[in-house]
């Protein structure tokens, strides 16, 4: 089954970087452009070149991010760390604040943000509850915030960054590309960032895979297909288009459903309607990916996959997911960090 809408007329547009990331808080792919996507990947590729080559390099040497993680995380946490010691720069790696800092304790998140704050030139943060980042963003007023996950409903824009940029990497453009977005698009933070960086680039065609109570929010629908986004529903992988450009799948996000106790996650499962032991109907096998992909198709996953890409695809050369998408993570936010911190001119 197909549902299209009709292209309503766009919204204003946000204000942009516009080039200049040097003290920017990175909180959504809406302050993004095309020219900033350019600058960094620019740098992206020189940083790529330091890592690979293993070169001697002191761009952030003194400088100083705490990463806060109110959430589990391997890959963002971890090539966060890499990244800012690749480039001669340390960091104090806090996980699980709610077990071993004061927030056990009873301090507050304000103070967690304002002890950070006076230890640091840069927080990364991840936190369970949307509209999180903001807050730390405004409490934090002398050093930048970069979000690393906001909740279930907000955004993940460090990880579209390493998603638009593989893309890239592979087709050598932005613009154009027909995409299929599968798995849980209500929850997917790393899904609703993917689309507003699509969505700066004319003639893109994404194709929606999910259960329906995992539909992406009408809201968001509404608002990329205003952006320019052609959005198509699907609910048969048998509808996948011919020759994609990219499939982008996901995990069912079983932790916004029970969390640690948290009312308001468990609250939000039951509003949508959604049961607790639901699985992925949506397995990538080879037989599917022999099937319904392009020979230029590429496979991605924002990881950690639960099942829904099986391993006998991985050796698979359009299976990136744990090749190119994985490495260029380090690379993007090296160049994120540097670009941010001041220490990489734009030019």
């Amino acid at each position: 089954m197909f549902i299209e809408a009709p292209r309503p007329t766009p919204s204003p547009e946000p204000e942009k970087i516009n080039g200049n990331f040097k003290g920017q808080d990175i909180l959504s792919m809406d302050r993004f452009d095309t020219y900033s996507l350019d600058v960094l990947f620019d740098v992206t590729k020189d940083m790529r070149e330091i890592a690979v080559n293993a070169e001697p390099c002191d761009i952030l040497k003194g400088k100083q991010a705490v990463l806060l993680f109110y959430e589990p995380s391997s890959r963002t946490r971890g090539s966060f760390d890499a990244a800012m010691k690749q480039l001669g720069g340390q960091t104090i790696v806090v996980e699980d604040p709610q077990h071993f800092s004061s927030v056990a304790k009873g301090e507050t998140f304000e103070d967690t943000i304002r002890t950070f704050e006076a230890y640091s030139d840069l927080i990364v943060l991840r936190h369970p509850i949307t509209g999180s980042l903001q807050k730390a963003a405004d409490i934090a007023t002398r050093v930048p915030v970069i979000n690393a996950g906001d909740g279930g409903q907000g955004e993940h824009p460090t990880q579209a960054l390493l998603d638009l940029y593989t893309i890239k990497e592979q087709h050598g453009r932005l613009d154009n590309l027909t995409g299929v977005i599968a798995g849980d698009l209500l929850f997917g933070r790393t899904v609703k960032s993917l689309i507003r960086g699509l969505s700066l680039y004319p003639g893109n065609t994404l194709h929606l895979l999910s259960p329906d109570e995992l539909r992406l929010p009408r809201k968001d629908f509404e608002e990329f297909v205003r952006r320019g986004v052609r959005m198509i529903e699907i609910s048969d992988p048998k509808d996948i288009p011919s020759n994609a450009s990219f499939w982008y799948w996901t995990r069912i996000q079983k932790e916004r459903r029970v969390k640690n106790g948290l009312t308001v996650i468990r609250n939000l499962a039951k509003m949508f309607g959604i049961k607790q032991d639901m699985k992925n109907p949506f397995i990538v096998d080879k037989k599917l990916l022999d099937e319904l992909g392009g020979v230029n198709t590429i496979l991605m996953h924002p990881l950690p996959r639960v099942g829904e890409i099986l391993e006998e695809v991985d050796e698979d050369p359009r299976a990136v997911y744990l090749k190119s998408q994985i490495r260029n993570g380090m690379y993007v936010r090296m160049a994120l960090l540097g670009l941010v911190l001041g220490k990489i001119d734009k030019d």
